[in-house]
């Protein structure tokens, strides 16, 4: 089942987000592909040498390059660098029928959307820090028990508004930096796509409930009256079909909507 989380807000404003850095270095990469007549298999210059071409910082370069990755653009090659895959190639693309996994499909976290359809987004993080698993922790990210792992709880605006408290748990192995991140302007998925190598979150186990909120819901997503919180529990899987995230997001239910879309 392909997914969508689809936050409701009345106004567009241009976005600022780090996604959108990202994206627009993916487009002008892609443009440039085609102009300067690349292939299918032909390499590209090194990450630093793009990285300074575009002016963005190699981070920024690495996860564009690695949205493009998910999309089939480009393909990566350990030891080697990136490669032309198909400049015709869209990331809207339809799922492999058995494998649970979409073909270049990704996650679309709260920064890409907010990216993609041109609102500003701002975050207050309450509490990041890195600590040990506990036993139900390890067995759904399917790491050891004690092993580190890090936590954030955040409110996250779009347009200034208000929308969802998340509460994000994820492995630290597999991608160090998210312990020196801030997280008042990075984007989780950005990060992780930055790591090396990049951790992808391609597909995952979504489930949503309906509840009254908690007094501490009531007073950071600045709820008057009875409107209830939508709850969202994701465990994430990246490419190679770990689990790389779980978060619970408690949702303004007046500022959320979930789409679904069941295939074959």
């Amino acid at each position: 089942m392909a997914v969508s989380q689809v936050p409701e807000v009345p106004q567009a404003l241009p976005a600022s987000s780090s996604a959108l850095l990202y994206g627009r270095t993916a487009a002008r990469l892609v443009d440039d592909l085609v102009a300067g007549g690349l292939r299918p298999g032909d390499r590209l210059p090194s990450e630093r040498l793009l990285s300074e071409h575009y002016r963005v910082s190699r981070a920024t370069m690495r996860a564009a390059l690695t949205q493009l990755a998910e999309q089939g653009v480009v393909t990566p090659s350990p030891a080697r660098g990136w490669f032309v895959a198909d400049l015709t190639a869209s990331g809207d693309r339809t799922p492999r029928p058995g494998d649970g996994r979409p073909a270049g499909h990704v996650i679309q976290g709260f920064a890409d959307y907010a990216a993609t359809h041109g609102l500003s987004t701002r975050a207050v993080v309450l509490e990041s820090r890195v600590r040990p698993c506990s036993i139900a922790e390890a067995e759904n990210l399917r790491t050891a028990p004690g092993a580190e792992l890090f936590e954030m709880r955040r409110l996250r605006y779009l347009d200034g508004l208000v929308v969802v408290l998340e509460h994000n748990r994820l492995p630290l192995a597999p991608c160090p930096g998210l312990a020196t991140t801030d997280f008042s302007t990075a984007s989780l998925y950005a990060t992780l796509r930055a790591a090396d190598p990049p951790q992808l979150p391609r597909v995952a186990q979504y489930t949503v409930e309906a509840r009254q909120p908690s007094e501490e819901e009531r007073r950071l997503l600045e709820i008057d009256g009875m409107i209830p919180i939508l709850e969202a529990t994701q465990l994430a899987f990246n490419q190679d079909g770990r689990p790389i995230e779980y978060t619970v997001a408690s949702y303004r239910g007046d500022r959320y909507r979930f789409r679904g879309s069941i295939t074959d």
